[in-house]
């Protein structure tokens, strides 16, 4: 789902249309991005918490070449899933795979 489809989807389901439903997605993108920005946690229950977590320098292989690649120390978002989440991915049905 990309964010066009999902903009459609939470309009269909409140009711508003997809600009203004477009302005509060943002805003909540907005301020989410800024809270873990300030090393905030986002805890929503039953769904999850956004986290940063920090990242320790390693070395990597450059596929390419095979080369060694020093990678420094940095930050990442992580998202634990909350008990609500998982027993609804839980719970779906398998989806069929796909032949490529």
């Amino acid at each position: 789902m990309n964010k066009a489809e999902l903009l459609s989807d939470v309009a269909e389901r409140v009711g508003k249309p997809k600009t203004e439903v477009g302005e509060l997605v943002d805003a909540v993108f907005d301020a989410m991005t800024s809270a873990l920005v300030k090393r905030d946690d986002i805890r929503i229950p039953g769904f999850g918490v956004f986290s940063v977590k920090e990242t320790a320098p390693r070395t990597a292989r450059n596929p390419q070449t095979g080369q060694e690649v020093k990678v420094p120390a940095g930050r990442k978002a992580h998202f634990r899933p909350g008990k609500g989440l998982k027993e609804a991915i839980d719970a779906a049905k398998p989806a069929p795979k796909s032949k490529r």
